[in-house]
């Protein structure tokens, strides 16, 4: 054996630095194997083009319904707001306000309602919803508070009782 022949290191003396490399890229590849698969592109969809506006309707038909319904109306200064039952729309879609002078009455299309709707004394199967005044409803609310505090009073046994409000 010669003395000037190079030997490989011994074991205890490499650097374990290249296999901690290696276990880092195939522990690497392992995880990105078991990703999931990412999901789909969302598709591109353009925005929604306004809905067609409903057909102008003569005012014949709200005419003719509030001649039989029109009793119902709460006026205010001779003026009133209905919405009639579109069966396009399926609903109150159709709004008007209505001026009274003497016996005659004229009906204008109106966006939208600007009073409270009437949520009392008027069937469930009329084809007109009607409007009242803000004071009107406070008058009724105040009512409908004052009847049930009256129950509550009167449910209550014994001689003494809250004096309503």
């Amino acid at each position: 054996m010669e003395a000037d022949e190079p030997r490989p290191p011994a074991p205890r003396h490499l650097s374990k630095t290249p296999s901690w490399i290696l276990l880092g890229f195939v522990l690497g590849l392992l995880f990105m194997w078991l990703l999931p698969d990412p999901p789909p592109p969302v598709p591109v969809v353009p925005p929604a083009a306004k809905p067609a506006p409903l057909p102008e309707r003569p005012l014949d038909e709200v005419e003719a319904v509030f001649a039989a319904w029109g009793t119902h109306a709460v006026w205010a200064h001779d003026l009133t707001e209905i919405s009639l039952w579109d069966p396009l729309t399926r609903q109150f879609s159709r709004h008007y306000e209505v001026l009274r002078n003497g016996d005659e009455h004229y009906f204008r299309s109106i966006p939208r309602l600007t009073r409270p709707v009437l949520a009392y004394g008027v069937p469930d199967e009329a084809p007109l919803r009607f409007t009242e005044t803000d004071a009107r409803r406070e008058e009724w609310l105040r009512a409908r508070r004052q009847d049930a505090w009256q129950a509550l009073a009167d449910a209550i046994p014994g001689g003494d009782k809250p004096k309503t409000p």
